[in-house]
This record gives structure tokens, sequence and C-alpha cells, in this order.
């Protein structure tokens, strides 16, 4: 029997539309898998009532099987689902993790993450890797469809969870078709401040370079209060506001001393819009690590 925990994660970063990912210090989903000879799943943990144990419909019944690797495998969710803050990818990467170690199938942690990816499938209906990458190496990650470049990050971040329920199929369905020559340069300008950011471990960097004028302000409208939100984040000393993967998460780079305002400052604002939320004081953090 092993335990794996593997954390959540915010893709796109604004700048980086399925290509960037960071690991968060936390929340995380804890994994327990043990040989079997066939896969079972039981899911407790939040929001564990809305996700099926039928090992066809769950992300770590598709990484059990590309693993060749049956198991009895229990989730403990720390992710709430349909949350931007990669729950499934979490889940996937724990049990790619944990599978490859059980089974002693000699998977390098790189070759894992098209394994985990094939998970995310389940759910999202595309193998995208922007939040399994980090999730399974930590830090900052670059996905490309040959391979993934990671890089050590230490940025404060906070990440502000909203109740409400965004699908990543309904984000999906609302990304333009296609972006102006302006926003090409723009988006690619800001993408290569926030990666310079993330080498330096400057906020200020990867705050500025955050800006997105094509996916985010499409998906914004999902988002109740999101406007409200983000302003409140900037007055509160936040240097970059985007929408956390497809959301609804809001996350907000910062320096160390002002992650506590800014926390509070945004779940005042989503509670100025008649929203419940909840928010993480996190950073830039650790990939999946066996218990």
């Amino acid at each position: 029997m092993l335990t794996v925990r593997a954390p959540a994660t915010s893709a796109n970063l604004g700048s980086g539309f399925d290509v960037f990912g960071v690991a968060l210090e936390r929340p995380a989903d804890i994994v327990r898998v043990e040989k079997a000879d066939r896969t079972t799943i039981e899911v407790t943990g939040a929001g564990s009532q809305f996700i099926p144990e039928d090992p066809k419909k769950n992300t770590v019944g598709a990484v059990a099987e590309a693993l060749d690797a049956p198991a009895h495998i229990h989730i403990d969710k720390g992710i709430r689902p349909a949350s931007g803050l990669g729950s499934s990818a979490a889940s996937a990467a724990a049990a790619a993790v944990a599978l490859n170690l059980l089974y002693d199938r000699g998977y390098t942690r790189e070759e894992l993450v098209p394994i985990a990816a094939k998970g995310e499938a389940v759910v999202s209906g595309e193998a995208h890797s922007d939040n399994v990458a980090p999730a399974i190496l930590g830090g900052f990650t670059i996905a490309r469809d040959d391979g993934v470049t990671r890089l050590n990050a230490d940025v404060p971040l906070v990440a502000c969870l909203p109740e409400i329920v965004v699908s990543t199929r309904d984000a999906r369905r609302v990304v333009p078709d296609g972006a102006s020559m302006s926003q090409v340069v723009e988006t690619v300008r800001n993408a290569s401040t926030l990666t310079a950011g993330m080498a330096r471990g400057d906020p200020e960097l990867v705050g500025r370079g955050m800006d997105d004028p094509v996916v985010t302000p499409a998906r914004a409208k999902l988002i109740e209060g999101y406007d409200d939100v983000r302003e409140a984040a900037f007055d509160a000393g936040a240097t970059g506001v985007t929408i956390s993967g497809a959301g609804p998460a809001i996350l907000a780079a910062c320096y160390e001393d002002d992650r506590h305002e800014i926390a509070s400052a945004m779940l005042d604002a989503f509670d100025d819009n008649g929203v419940t939320s909840r928010a993480f004081k996190t950073r830039v953090g650790r990939g999946a690590e066996r218990l």
C-alpha cells in the first residue's frame, strides 16, 4: 500500500493559456493505492458526492489502465471539483506517481506527465498537461507537445475560490476562435515577462505578466463579481490577478507581507456580490510526494 499527496495547481496564469502551470502549497489531494485484481475507486472529502467512482469515468481509472496497474484506489479530496485549482489533475498525478511506485513500472516523473494527462481527458475531453505537469513535477511548468520545461520558483500567491461552479467544458466553449496581431504581441510580451519573473522569484514581474487580452476577458463573464474581486486584490497590494485555470478560482500574485490583506479583500468583494468564498494563502510549491 502506498500513499501520495499531490498539490492543487493553477494553469494558464493569464498569458500562458494551455501552457503555463504552477503547483500550489495548498490545498492538496491524498491518494492511497493497494494492489488488486481489478481497479476499484473510493472517493471522500470535498465534493466527493459529485465524483464518479466508476473507473471508466474517473481520472485515476484511466491512469491505472494506462499503467496496467489495477488497484483499489482511495482518493481523499482536498481540492473541490470544478474549482479551477486542478482537482482532477491532482488525483491523476497522485495516482500516476503511486501506481508507478507500487508496480515498479520505472517511469520518470517527466514520463508520467502524459500518462496522467490521459486521466485529465476523462474530465475535459482533451489530454492537457498544464495542470498535471506541475502537480507531478512541482514549481512552474511550461507544457509543450514534446515535453515539459520546469523552473524552480518561489512566489507568494493567494487563491480565492467562490461557491460558484464553472465546468472546464463550459469555460472552453467561451474561448474566442482567434486573436488580432496586437493581442498576440501583447500575450507574448506578457508571457515572457511572467516567465522571467518566475525564474527570478520576482512577484512584480510575475504579476505584470499575468495580463491576457484574449481568454481571461471571455471567461471572466462566467464568474460573478470577478471585476470587483480583481480590483479589491489590486487595491490590497496584489501585483497581478487572473482566473486560475478554467475558474472560478481567482489567483493573485503578491509579496509575502500582503497575502493576508489581499485574501481578506477578495473574500469581502465576493461577499459584497452575494457570493460565499474561501481563500488560500499559498505560494508556488512542490509536486506530488510519497507520504
